[in-house]
């Protein structure tokens, strides 16, 4: 299960709607080991695509040498799908490579709803997880 602070998930979203059309990505690290997201970090999609992203290659290594030295891991990575539900794509499956992390998917297509799901991603294995904010109430 994915906890989560209700402010992560709010910056989730706003950066999903914000970058719509084009998919929106980033990162939520946290202490290495403690499956706590805590420090929000969005990130450019280097596409710039309505239907890809990908992390720019410049500034995911900054990222990753940063959490390195702050001691911290990716504990989620997200990404938002414009035009199609929030589950992983075969390109999605086939570029997760943290298999501790939560992959986080946001889908836009409907302006008035958000359609939020969290899932592991293991060795091409997709399991879905539920989502909790920090008050207790599940996402679905």
């Amino acid at each position: 299960m994915l906890m989560l602070d209700p402010a992560l998930h709010a910056k989730i979203v706003a950066h999903a709607r914000a970058d719509h059309p084009d998919e929106a990505c980033g990162v939520i690290a946290g202490p290495a080991g403690s499956d706590r997201p805590e420090r929000f970090i969005p990130m450019l999609n280097a596409e710039r695509s309505p239907t890809f992203y990908r992390f720019d290659s410049t500034e995911q290594f900054r990222v990753w040498r940063e959490m390195d030295e702050r001691g911290e891991e990716p504990i989620v990575i997200y990404h938002s799908h414009t035009a199609t539900e929030a589950y992983p794509s075969r390109t999605d499956i086939s570029y997760a490579s943290e298999p501790d992390a939560h992959y986080v998917l946001v889908s836009t297509r409907d302006p008035e709803q958000t359609e939020f799901r969290s899932f592991r991603i293991s060795d091409g294995v997709v399991t879905e997880e539920d989502v909790a904010v920090t008050d207790g109430a599940v996402l679905e």
